[in-house]
């Protein structure tokens, strides 16, 4: 008996040391899961930290943060791309996120969106001061602005192969790679309902990185996963049969070109057809004429002036080199005068935005190009990028896709722009062929008709009277009421109200 009672109170001290050990062990462990997090917190916060942008050289007081600096997207080769980060105007936690992208392809969403257009910071003629927009798209959401792909204003990579490789699977795939990546670095944003905004060749950028983000979701885990919820795209292009023959139609109903020229491009371009006329060589004959009115107005806004110089000449359109490979419009975009930048409405202000975001001051309050190594000044749009290895020559079938996903689509179109005009987004939104739920009409801001609305099932089509290309530029106001409709979901007003 002294033996076995002698052994059990063995057993018991042993289990006892066994349980001790374990316990300590969890406890351990315990404590470095609070110590690895706390680690990784305060590793997210100084990264994030690192990105704030205190204030840029000029700009008035805001009360809303703002942060940029780079989000990598490929570490092989070096890819970065750069974004800009600023919070809604009014409580931000409990607006959603809007994506921009600007099209070209090649060209700058910061340059654009976020300096002439949409964001709440101009460059002003009077540097080195910045005008505050009061129409700024932050009063409705947060503001997210990205250049893409590399090679686009500050956006770099350290390996130069990759630029000859851009195309749209690339620029959707870093696109979707970055959106990953940032939300990795601000998780608190992650469970805020994202949109994706864009306009001009965004047109294929935004529907792919749509396609990209829902079909991701599927696959990524749960953690990755974006709280993504739809798309809109302003005089964008969608379609290359239909766009094209819409920009020759509304540059002939607008007295833009002449019966002689309609008539010969009609006559020797089939545009329902890729192949054929893009081969036929009357064809390119006769679009010469079309195109030789990009050299003498700017097409993005029929009505706008050119910009003059101190000695009363006027300036020369600024033009891309021509960019080879797969471009949509793949007929159009062989021609040069395809090329040309928008100018907005101040046709001057382009080259107030270049010369701000070319200086060394702004670039650090921005944490952009900071090595000071990238080999290329900062421009509206890249002259490095001279290929495009991919574009379908439609994205319908992705926007049928994701309408059928049940994501928000909507599209506008600013009805004075000949470059991508309303035309074009007509004859291409029919061509979808879904159910008119709200036939064509009018829209009001304040007391006047701010354009016109029609609604298909699952896509929602909004014109502007009297906008250019860069609708948010033309009419600040109107763009504001736009994407805030969108945004909460709700139909465009259709009746007057006082202006006061």
């Amino acid at each position: 008996m002294g033996l076995v009672s002698s052994l059990s109170s063995t057993n018991i001290a042993v289990s006892l040391l066994l349980l001790v050990l374990v316990f300590l062990s969890v406890a351990v462990s315990a404590v470095d899961e609070v110590k690895n997090g706390r680690v990784e917190r305060e590793l997210l916060v100084q990264q994030q930290e690192g990105d704030r942008v205190s204030r840029l050289p000029g700009q008035p007081e805001v009360s809303f943060k703002q942060y940029a600096g780079y989000v990598t997207v490929d570490e092989s080769h070096g890819r970065a791309l750069f974004y800009w980060f600023l919070e809604s105007t009014h409580r931000p936690h409990d607006k959603p996120l809007l994506l921009w992208l600007n099209g070209g392809p090649g060209c700058s969403s910061i340059g654009y969106g976020e300096a002439e257009e949409l964001g709440p910071f101009f460059p002003s003629k009077a540097q080195p001061e910045l005008t505050f927009n009061r129409h700024s798209w932050n009063k409705a959401a947060n503001l997210l602005f990205l250049e893409s792909p590399v090679g686009v204003g500050f956006s770099y990579t350290n390996t130069s192969t990759d630029i000859s490789q851009l195309g749209d699977t690339m620029a959707a795939k870093d696109a979707h790679t970055f959106l990953i990546n940032w939300f990795r670095r601000f998780p608190q944003l992650r469970s805020r309902d994202l949109y994706i905004a864009g306009e001009s060749y965004a047109g294929h950028y935004v529907p792919q990185l749509a396609e990209a983000v829902f079909d991701g979701n599927k696959n990524v885990s749960k953690d990755d996963q974006i709280n993504f919820k739809g798309f809109i795209i302003g005089n964008a292009l969608m379609d290359d049969g239909t766009d094209q023959k819409g920009m020759v139609e509304y540059a002939w109903d607008h007295a833009v070109i002449s019966d002689q020229v309609y008539d010969k491009v009609k006559h020797a371009c089939d545009f329902a057809d890729e192949e054929e006329f893009t081969s036929a060589a009357a064809c390119k004959e006769a679009l010469k004429g079309y195109f030789d009115v990009y050299y003498l107005i700017d097409m993005y806004s029929l009505f706008a002036p050119a910009c003059f110089n101190d000695s009363t000449f006027i300036t020369r359109r600024r033009q891309r080199p021509l960019i080879r490979g797969q471009l949509a419009p793949r007929f159009f975009s062989k021609f040069a005068a395809w090329h040309t930048a928008p100018a907005g409405y101040d046709p001057c202000k382009s080259g107030v935005t270049e010369a701000y975001f070319n200086r060394r001051d702004v670039q650090e309050a921005l944490h952009a190009n900071v090595s000071g190594r990238i080999p290329y000044p900062w421009t509206h749009c890249s002259y490095g990028i001279r290929t495009w290895r991919d574009a379908p020559h439609s994205v319908l079938p992705v926007i049928k896709k994701l309408i059928a996903g049940g994501l928000r689509v909507w599209v506008y179109s600013g009805d004075t722009d000949g470059r991508i005009p309303v035309t074009s987004t007509r004859l291409t939104l029919n061509k979808l062929g879904l159910n008119i739920t709200q036939d064509w009409a009018p829209w009001y801001f304040r007391q006047q008709v701010g354009g016109w609305t029609i609604e298909y099932d699952g896509l929602t089509f909004v014109t502007i009277r009297g906008a250019g290309h860069q609708v948010p530029t033309f009419k600040p106001m109107q763009a504001l009421v736009l994407i805030s409709r969108f945004l909460g979901n709700k139909k465009m007003p259709s009746f007057p109200w006082p202006s006061s």
